[in-house]
Parts: structure tokens; sequence; C-alpha cells
């Protein structure tokens, strides 16, 4: 009689532990195929960007696109607005390293589906474009875009995709003929910026200065993308020695836009131009503060070797380097400011060439490019070379402050 006991009780047992593990199987199977497709996450914003009610309708915007997506991982629209949604987040909070591959994998996810109809695979297209345009792969960018015009020739959008590529590959004349066809479907403050970006290219900065005001004009005061453009504005001035009228520029952006870490370190920059060095330290490392762009990091560092300050510029240096192996690692194309950072802080001209040339295998025709590498090689004392490079470089015939000291010296 115990021999049966036990013989039924090992029995119960066993297909206890068998429904045990089939049960198992079938839930671990079941949480696989629903966490299969994950949401990135929303990292904080600083509280001095939060901008009031802007953070708190992210955050909303962000929970209900998640919700959707989780309940219906093929709901396109919602994964190519959160998407977009990485995108902007990256421009504000600087956090380039987590955003833009997060922006890409919802795209790629959109991209992957079967079922995807023509409409969100333009507007995925689009966007992906976008983020590779963000992560300087100009001529993938270039292609993507192709491919999106050929399902909707008549989108704006589309169009400033391809005027950013052409620009960034040195495709001027096709860059304005396609400007032209944006500005025609719809005139606002994207194409104008990018009409203003063009007239300073070939030369024309009166013209550009009143496109890119044209663009603030058009868009709606404090939003991301109006500050963005009188940011935009006020480099330009400062380019051309119009520095009173930049910090002008600035201060009414601090006031529309509370914080805005570009036009705090733009203020430092004027500062520094002026030789007000503890001034310029300060706005630069409040802007520090506020976000990681690379550029205020540069730009102290600059000054810190300006001042001789070595204990403090060893450590940027470090710092910045981190950051641009971080960029790097994420998929952005960092090799031109690579090229900046070993000629102007660690003095190494021959590894800022290399870098610069890896540049420009990308992109030959692109101006910037062959502006830099022409001021390398006459500070590699190679004048042959550098006036090779400012032919192409000054072949739009920008005014371009800098084409005028390589031009004194070759």
């Amino acid at each position: 009689m115990m021999k049966t006991n036990f013989t039924y009780r090992f029995y119960s047992l066993g297909a206890g532990v068998i429904l045990l593990l089939i049960f198992s199987a079938f839930w671990i199977n079941n949480k696989k195929t629903k966490n299969e497709f994950a949401v990135p996450e929303l990292l904080d914003r600083n509280e001095r960007i939060t901008m009031g009610k802007e953070w708190d309708q992210v955050q909303s915007k962000y929970v209900s696109l998640r919700n959707q997506l989780l309940t219906n991982s093929n709901d396109h629209k919602a994964a190519t607005s959160m998407a977009y949604l990485f995108i902007k987040e990256a421009r504000i909070t600087g956090e380039h390293g987590h955003y833009y591959p997060a922006a890409q994998s919802m795209l790629n996810h959109i991209l992957e589906s079967k079922d995807l109809d023509n409409e969100n695979r333009f507007n995925a297209l689009v966007t992906k474009a976008g983020v590779q345009l963000s992560l300087h792969d100009f001529q993938t960018a270039l292609h993507t875009a192709e491919e999106a015009i050929l399902l909707n020739p008549y989108n704006s959008q589309i169009y400033g995709v391809l005027v950013d590529c052409h620009i960034e590959l040195g495709n001027y004349k096709e860059a304005v003929a396609v400007a032209d066809k944006m500005m025609a479907i719809r005139p606002d403050l994207r194409s104008y910026s990018r009409v203003s970006y063009l007239r300073e290219i070939f030369g024309d900065i009166p013209g550009a200065r009143e496109a890119m005001l044209m663009a603030i004009q058009a868009g709606y005061p404090g939003q991301e993308e109006t500050a963005w453009a009188m940011h935009t504005y006020a480099e330009m001035l400062m380019r051309y020695g119009m520095d009173k009228e930049a910090e002008v520029v600035y201060k009414t952006l601090l006031q529309e836009r509370p914080d805005y870490p570009f036009a705090i370190a733009g203020l430092g920059k004027l500062a520094l131009k002026r030789n007000e060095f503890n001034e310029a330290v300060l706005k630069l490392k409040d802007a520090i503060n506020i976000i990681p762009e690379v550029d205020f990091y540069v730009t102290l560092a600059e000054l810190y070797k300006s001042q001789k300050n070595e204990e403090a510029l060893e450590k940027l240096k470090a710092e910045i380097l981190t950051m641009l192996q971080d960029d790097s690692a994420s998929g952005h194309n960092m090799d031109l400011e690579y090229a900046h950072v070993y000629n102007d802080l660690f003095d190494d001209t021959a590894k800022a060439i290399v870098y610069a040339k890896k540049e420009y295998q990308k992109r030959p025709l692109n101006i910037d490019v062959n502006r830099t590498l022409a001021l390398l090689e006459l500070e590699n004392n190679d004048k042959e070379k550098a006036i090779s490079y400012y032919k192409t470089a000054s072949s739009t015939h920008s005014r371009h402050p800098e084409l005028e000291t390589i031009k004194t010296k070759i």
C-alpha cells in the first residue's frame, strides 16, 4: 500500500512538474513576444530646460505613444511620431548618443513591416533620412531621401531633407533647384532658413540675413525651431563681425526661451571675442551645465589654452575625446570634429589632416571640408595642396572670413 501511494505521488509530482514547465515555457514565450518590441526610454531633462508645460506635454505624449505601441507594435503612425519626439529631444537635451539610436530603432521597426502602406513608408523614410543627416551620414541620407520622394513628390519636408543632403555633399546647384521647389510648395521657417544657408554659401550675406529673418518671423517665439533659427542667425552675424547685433539676438532669444544653452554659450563666445575671459568662462560653464554639447567644451578648452591654464585644459581635452568617442560609438560620424580638436587643442596637425581627409573622401566637393583642409595644409607647410583645396573652398564665392586668411597666405 505504501508502495502504491508513493508511486501515485511520484507520478502526480511528475505530472505537476511537467505542467509547470509547459506553463513556464508558454509564459516566457508569451512575454518575449510582447516585449520583443521595446520602446526606448525618455530621459529626464535638465530642470532648466523643462520650459514649463512643454516638458509636461512631451512626457504626456511619450506615455500615450508608448502605450499605443505596447498595445499594437505595428501602429506605424505612433512609431513615426515617437521617432520624431526622440529627434526633437536630441536637439533640446544634447543626448544624441541615446536619442538618435532610439529614433532609428523606431524607424527600422516600421520599415521592416510587411504590411506597410506608401504613406507610412514615406513618413518613416523622410524621418530616417533626417536622423542620418544628424549623424553626418550624408550619402546614405541622400539615398533614403531619394527613395522617399518617389512615394510623394509633393511634400515640402522631403525637399528640405534633399536640400540639406546636397549642401553637405557639395552639390550646390542641385541644392538651389530643390530649395526652389520647397519654397514653391510651402514658404515657412524651414524653407526660408535653407534659402539663407544657400545665399551665404554663394556669398550673398545681406540676402542670407534677410532670408533668416523671414524664417524667424515665420516661427513661433519660444519654440525650439525658432530658437535654433535665431541662434543660427546670431552665429552668422558673429562670423562677419556684427557682434553687437548678434548680442541683441541672443539676449532676445533668452527672453523668449529662457536658459537656452546655445544662446548662453553664444554670449560666452562674444565675451571671449572681447577678451572678457572671466565672463566667457562663466557663460560657457553655465551652458555646459545645461546640456553636454561638444562645441561648448571645445570653446572653453580653447579659452583655457589661450590663457595657458594647462591643468584645466588637459582635463577638458580628456572629456572632449571621451564625448567624441561616445558619439562615434553610437553611429555619429565625427571625423571633421576630430580634425578641429586635434589641430586646435592638441597641436597635432598631422593627425588632424588624417581625419579631415577621411571626411574629404566622403564629400570632396563640400566647401567647408576643403576650407578646413586648406588651413591644415598651410599649417603643415604644404602650400601646393592648400591651393588645391582653396580653389574648391572658394568655388561658390563664399565670403567666409577664413577664406581671406588662406588667400593672404597662399
